[in-house]
């Protein structure tokens, strides 16, 4: 991939545990909680449309490639379905259902009219060249032009691709339906009708629940200390608006390694230092750490905003933080919940935690349906409020049943994706 193309780190597996199973096991106990109806739950389990394409490509040495495309549809209850799309040479279908059901929790926790979704390509962009990766997304959203749209199913950026990609998608979209429809993705270039604030928002969420969090626990952000594991742009921005607020970070990783600080570490020149050099592997921003010990550190808040599967049952144990705040999805395996209670430690669960992007997605499409811009300051105040809102409702709902904010989160989804359900009925 090209230099000017971002590209998040790569994977940092524990284990093998299926990211399906994961939110199952959450969602099942929620579920339980809740005394979901049968029928409801088995409706919620399953995806309403998984749709998976043949991609050929004809690559610039003149071979030709076949790459796998899929998209999943989880739900479309609350509205038109929205999630991102990944591409990765490990994505496969189970990750990607996990993902979108993951959105539809996301977005009804957040309020928004919109289901969940989630697409993926099976490909390393590391080496593609532009021109390849442009001919992979044109024929890939060609093969999705039944399912894309601006009333139906709204893409957005996600692991390894960016704002490039989805110009290309709207680009694409919008010739075979002879007008520009800008509302087709989410996460443009704000030159074509992307929002301000948008590359900032999931990191910015991030920053607003811990926030939330700290003031729950009667804990003055300036005397805390945070651990972030991952500097992609989820990770270097919480890193960024957390000492903004007064948190001193002490350690940060990517896929080269960690760096540990127990004084602090310079968040502007490692961002900077990440901008030349594409990662911080060969910085000097402290004692080196792995990214396993890094999650081991003592400190007052652990921002895991790498990748899914970091904290397991085999080290929550040796965890120390007072909250733990998901950048990521699924960085933390069902088996280590448990422990993680039993611990007091207050985990903000990823549907929650990191729904700040889903969040400026949706103002972005309101935008684009508006025709009407807003600045950044209104982006981030309208952000703000959404997002302690959906941290009250969700802490709410779990001190009413008496469990964690995550199977809160699930509990509070759950209600509202099934009252809905039953308001809709079910057509047949």
């Amino acid at each position: 991939m090209a230099e000017d193309t971002y590209k998040e780190p790569a994977p940092y597996r524990r284990g093998e545990a299926n990211p399906f199973d994961s939110m199952m096991i959450r969602f099942d106990k929620a579920a339980e909680m809740y005394k979901l109806d049968e029928g409801l739950y088995n409706y919620l389990k399953h995806p309403v449309k998984t749709v998976i394409v043949s991609i050929p490509v004809q690559m610039d040495n003149g071979k030709l490639e076949v790459f796998e495309g899929y998209r999943v549809i989880h739900d479309n209850i609350l509205g038109p379905s929205k999630g991102g799309i990944r591409y990765a040479p490990d994505v496969d279908l189970d990750e990607v259902k996990a993902l979108a059901s993951w959105m539809t929790w996301k977005c009804s926790i957040a309020n928004l009219p919109f289901g969940g979704a989630k697409g993926g390509v099976k490909c390393d962009p590391s080496k593609l060249s532009m021109t390849e990766l442009e001919k992979i997304t044109r024929r890939y959203t060609s093969n999705m032009l039944e399912i894309f749209g601006p009333d139906t199913d709204i893409p957005a950026p996600d692991m390894n691709t960016n704002e490039q990609v989805m110009a290309w998608i709207m680009d694409t979209y919008s010739m075979h339906r002879r007008k520009t429809i800008t509302g087709v993705v989410t996460g443009k270039p704000i030159i074509i009708g992307g929002s301000r604030g948008r590359r900032e928002a999931t990191g910015r969420g991030v920053m607003i629940a811990t926030l939330a969090a700290l003031q729950k626990k009667g804990i003055d952000v300036t005397k805390t200390t945070t651990v972030i594991q991952g500097f992609g742009n989820v990770g270097s921005v919480s890193a960024q608006l957390m000492r903004e607020k007064g948190s001193k970070v002490i350690a940060i990783s990517d896929v080269s390694g960690g760096y540990y600080d127990k004084n602090g570490i310079d968040i502007d020149m490692a961002i900077e230092y990440v901008k030349k050099n594409k990662n911080l592997g060969g910085g000097d921003f402290g004692t080196k750490v792995s990214n396993e010990e890094l999650l081991e550190l003592e400190c007052d808040i652990l921002i895991p905003a790498a990748k899914e599967d970091q904290i397991s049952a085999e080290n929550a144990e040796r965890i120390k933080a007072k909250i733990i705040v998901e950048g990521a999805n699924g960085p933390t395996m069902a088996e280590a919940d448990e422990i993680l209670r039993s611990k007091g430690i207050m985990v903000i669960p990823d549907i929650l935690a990191n729904s700040g992007g889903v969040i400026v997605s949706y103002f972005e499409w309101v935008q684009n349906r508006l025709g009407y811009f807003w600045e950044e300051d209104d982006v981030n105040q309208r952000l703000n409020r959404m997002m302690t809102e959906a941290f009250e409702n969700v802490y709410n709902t779990a001190i009413q049943y008496q469990t964690t904010l995550r199977l809160g989160a699930y509990i509070y989804a759950i209600d509202k994706v099934s009252k809905v359900l039953k308001l809709r009925g079910i057509y047949g």
